[in-house]
């Protein structure tokens, strides 16, 4: 098992791989709370100008650590690092660009919709299976997936759970890229360009294309609520401890 990367300035760009601290593609309370913390500190360092999300070789992000949703004792501390890391994402007044080389699940996926630009390599997948698991969607994609998928496409994508190959994603409009190569290495030099922009009319242009991010941190709150809400569900419980053993 491998060990997480920690962030890394490369000049202006903040370099984060999305993963457990102990090299699962997957994110804990532990990684949320993490992210959420770079995040903070990224606001206020003047040379961090634009943040680059990776993930593990070979997969993006698997989504939530089920373990901890089979585990009331962590549900308190689960909740609160989720909803940090979220409402900083969400307000987060500086471009995020992610490239994807693989998997992106469950929230491995809904973090991306908060990206100002996603580069995904080919065979690259996206799924957010949360309904077959008895939850809802998170991260305010309630909103964001009808604002840029539609509200049709954002339907099949969240209620169907169907697995979307990159070509699809690209055409619904949550890829922006589709690269032949690396994605990590066309998402650098994407942030090189963004950071070489004059730092106040590129940020002040990205707040008036962002909008009311007061809106999505209200809908993140009720999104986690009604996931809490799921968790102390028997029926849900029972589905989801069925699906870990079949990970197992």
């Amino acid at each position: 098992m491998g060990f997480h990367p920690e962030p890394e300035l490369r000049g202006h760009t903040l370099v984060v791989t999305v993963s457990s601290h102990d090299g699962r593609p997957v994110l804990d309370r532990h990684a949320y709370a993490s992210l959420a913390r770079t995040f903070h500190e990224a606001v206020v360092n003047d040379e961090v100008r634009v943040v680059v999300l990776r993930g593990l070789a070979g997969c993006f992000c698997l989504g939530g650590d089920f373990s901890e949703f089979l585990d009331a004792t962590k549900h308190q501390q689960l909740i609160a690092a989720v909803t940090d890391m979220f409402r900083m994402l969400a307000t987060f007044p500086k471009p995020v660009l992610a490239c994807v080389d693989g998997d992106a699940v469950g929230v491995g996926c809904t973090i991306l919709f908060h990206c100002d630009m996603v580069i995904a390599s080919k065979g690259s997948t996206f799924r957010v299976p949360f309904v077959d698991f008895g939850l809802v969607p998170d991260a305010a994609t309630s909103i964001l997936a009808p604002q840029k998928l539609g509200y049709a496409g954002a339907f099949r994508f969240f209620c169907l759970g169907d697995t979307l190959g990159v070509e699809d994603a690209k055409a619904l409009g949550l890829v922006g890229e589709i690269v032949e190569g690396s994605a990590e290495e066309t998402a650098l030099a994407r942030a090189r360009q963004l950071a070489k922009k004059p730092v106040a009319a590129l940020l002040q242009t990205r707040d008036l294309l962002k909008g009311d991010t007061a809106v999505l941190c209200d809908r993140i709150d009720h999104e986690i609520s009604l996931f809490q809400q799921a968790l102390q569900d028997d029926a849900t419980l029972k589905r989801l401890q069925r699906i870990a053993r079949l990970a197992a």
